[in-house]
């Protein structure tokens, strides 16, 4: 099961009111929705079945910057490989023994990145706000302990049914009523999952690779292999998110920057007619088929593609 596939199980479990999985362990590294894409959906999307499951990231790729990644979208664990059964057991016991509360801020939903709640920040500068008189503290559906003051922090500290499960109790998912999530979103002004966002992210570094291409010819054939590996995750994610006109587009472009394709001006005024037409698609917010707009966009690229498809 790769990402895209997790993400339909995942909708499925949702629609049948079933919470979903008790713990969600993911690779990093899946196409055409990698790990930290999958993550993002578990923690924002109104479509995930438990926004609160724990998540433990694999991966070989164990850089910091990845690790920080994981981090700020939400991740409970980060394992790198390879892995011993030890390492396994010991973060698996983590998130069932010692789970963090799920803090949800304007920009964050996840466990609280800080294990140790008392623990001094690294290199010694406290970025926290003191006091607890802006957070909202939220114990069960019955016990929840408003802010003193405008509350911009809400923290979950939800009963440990997981350990439960895992003791063998009849243990069952923390009941949440909807209410206090959406109290808490209203609260902090934040807005459900869009994939228009990662989209514009995916693009944006398409411009780049495309201003670089037609800056230094040299270094096409690389640029060209990036291109086309985001053009393999575009055409996977747009269907998944309701945007299969991405997909469409996307296709068209990862078939026309395949190893092999022709490294000239011209090819690159193909990837940027891609582009372009790609972010019409998220613009003009073409769900669906599109209709008459879609119809339009697709000739239009079509057209573009040929114009440029000539001998230089």
């Amino acid at each position: 099961m790769n990402g895209e596939d997790a993400i339909a199980y995942l909708k499925d479990m949702k629609r049948v009111q079933n919470p979903g999985p008790d713990i969600i362990i993911s690779d990093m590294i899946m196409s055409p929705i990698n790990g930290l894409l999958l993550l993002r959906w578990v923690r924002t999307s109104k479509e995930s079945p438990n926004r609160f499951v724990p998540y433990i990231m694999l991966s070989g790729a164990a850089d910091r910057e990845y690790v920080a990644s994981a981090r700020d979208l939400g991740t409970s664990e980060f394992l790198a490989k390879p892995f011993s059964v030890n390492s396994v057991f010991t973060h698996l016991a983590q998130v069932i023994e010692r789970p963090r509360p799920v803090i949800a801020r304007q920009k964050y939903f996840g466990p609280c990145r800080r294990r140790n709640r008392d623990a001094g920040p690294p290199g010694g500068e406290e970025r926290r706000r003191l006091g607890d008189d802006h957070v909202t503290y939220v114990y069960s559906a019955e016990k929840t302990v408003k802010a003193k003051s405008a509350s911009d922090v809400w923290s979950f500290n939800l009963p440990n049914s997981l350990k439960e499960k895992a003791g063998g109790g009849k243990g069952g998912p923390p009941s949440l009523p909807a209410s206090i999530m959406e109290e808490a979103e209203q609260s902090l002004e934040r807005a459900s999952l869009d994939f228009s966002t990662w989209a514009n992210e995916y693009l944006a570094n398409l411009g780049k690779l495309c201003d670089e291409a037609s800056a230094e010819p040299a270094k096409r054939g690389n640029l060209f292999a990036e291109i086309n590996e985001l053009a393999h995750e575009l055409r996977g994610q747009g269907g998944t998110f309701g945007y299969p006109l991405i997909s469409v587009f996307g296709k068209m472009l990862y078939d026309s920057t395949r190893e092999g394709c022709p490294e000239t001006d011209n090819q690159v005024e193909v990837v940027k007619a891609h582009v372009d037409a790609m972010r019409a698609v998220i613009r003009e917010k073409v769900s669906g088929d599109g209709g008459q707009v879609g119809k339009e966009l697709l000739a239009g690229l079509k057209a573009a593609v040929q114009r440029f498809d000539v001998v230089e």
